[in-house]
């Protein structure tokens, strides 16, 4: 189980109700696992929540009822919850409640629901006796709740970010030439654990030498060498919240073209935490990172987004990416409370890369930087 207050969550449940009743909706049938950890503190393999306007039903199996038997007698409790035990379909289970609830319109999350699921729902409700309810689909709703951190996900992510910087400074002492990148690897996801986290919060990236201009490298069997630039790119999850952290490393002697690169996405991560304030649109921030990588001729090396939102998902709201005139219609700005990457790139062929990632939280004047690792080039 994850450990916000029942105070929060009764918060939570009650922003999503308010967005129910805006649009007429009598429930909300939630399917999405970070979605139901994000309203009852379950971090189990398997559940369904149903939201209404007065109770918040569960619906799990026999290896979690205990579990949640056990949370309504602790600080963290999910105030009015009714536990609702699946005994074979889970489907099956979900359909005979919503026949039983006597509801309208019911809105489900389009995104986490199969079409080959809905269909089978909704043949299955009209079956039954009485009125079957309207399923609506939904887009986001419990993610936009997601998007702004209250107080305890704040704290949370903090000391995260906290453990991981500690974390980082460990990992500097282990690296050096001779080792391959998947033995590294393996120590900084040992490292993770001893610094309290339950596990890494994706696969660790060691990319060495020319493996570092592909930003998803798999750490293999190259062995770190003299001159090498080296990526490291880890990340960890503490009480079900994620954080992630990049810094590259010179081993040994860093060359004048790896000083050269290093400088000018060093600049262009300073310059996108410095564009980060309540108010200001994310493409803006995405823009500070590129245009100084643009001035520097590697514009065309800076392929991804400078960022991601952080939270009970280590890919999240809001993305920190470049306008899409296709898609991205309108400016959605920055509010405090927001959690995410600051990590602009630069990727050459045949050379490497370089990456410097922090994570960052909106305040009500400006930008907190959470992770706290030195920026300057090491060489090791």
């Amino acid at each position: 189980m994850s450990h916000a207050p029942s105070d929060a969550l009764r918060h939570r449940h009650q922003a999503i109700r308010a967005v129910l009743a805006a649009r007429e909706l009598d429930a909300l049938i939630v399917t999405s696992l970070p979605n139901v950890l994000y309203l009852t503190n379950f971090t189990g393999s398997t559940a369904i929540v149903v939201l209404t306007a007065e109770r918040l039903y569960f619906l799990t199996d026999f290896r979690y009822v205990t579990v949640m038997n056990e949370a309504c007698d602790t600080p963290h409790a999910c105030q009015g919850l009714e536990l609702v035990t699946v005994d074979g379909s889970y489907d099956g289970a979900l359909a005979k409640l919503l026949g039983s609830l006597k509801l309208g319109r019911v809105g489900f999350e389009a995104a986490h629901l199969t079409v080959n699921r809905h269909a089978w729902l909704t043949d299955t409700l009209a079956r039954q006796a009485g009125v079957a309810p309207s399923l609506v689909a939904t887009e986001g709703i419990v993610e936009r709740a997601r998007l702004c951190k209250d107080e305890y996900e704040v704290h949370t992510l903090r000391e995260a970010a906290r453990r991981l910087s500690a974390v980082a400074v460990a990992v500097l002492g282990d690296v050096h030439a001779g080792r391959t990148e998947k033995d590294l690897a393996l120590a900084i996801d040992w490292r993770i654990r001893q610094g309290g986290f339950e596990r890494s919060a994706f696969e660790t990236i060691v990319a060495s030498g020319p493996n570092g201009a592909r930003p998803h490298a798999r750490p293999g069997e190259r062995r770190l060498g003299e001159g090498d630039v080296v990526v490291l790119d880890f990340g960890g999850v503490y009480d079900s919240y994620c954080v992630d952290l990049t810094r590259t490393v010179a081993v040994g002697r860093a060359s004048a073209r790896a000083r050269e690169v290093y400088g000018a996405v060093r600049e262009a991560h300073d310059s996108a935490v410095r564009a980060v304030e309540p108010g200001r649109s994310r493409f803006d921030v995405d823009g500070a990172a590129r245009r100084v990588l643009g001035e520097r001729g590697l514009g065309e090396a800076f392929g991804h987004g400078t960022g991601h939102g952080l939270g009970i998902e280590v890919h999240e709201d809001p993305r920190i990416v470049r306008r899409r005139a296709d898609t991205d219609t309108r400016d959605e700005h920055l509010a405090p409370g927001m959690v995410f990457t600051i990590e602009p790139g630069a990727y050459l062929p045949d050379w490497g890369g370089v990456r410097i990632e922090d994570d960052v939280l909106v305040s009500t004047s400006g930008v907190e930087v959470l992770t706290d690792v030195t920026t300057d080039l090491l060489e090791l």
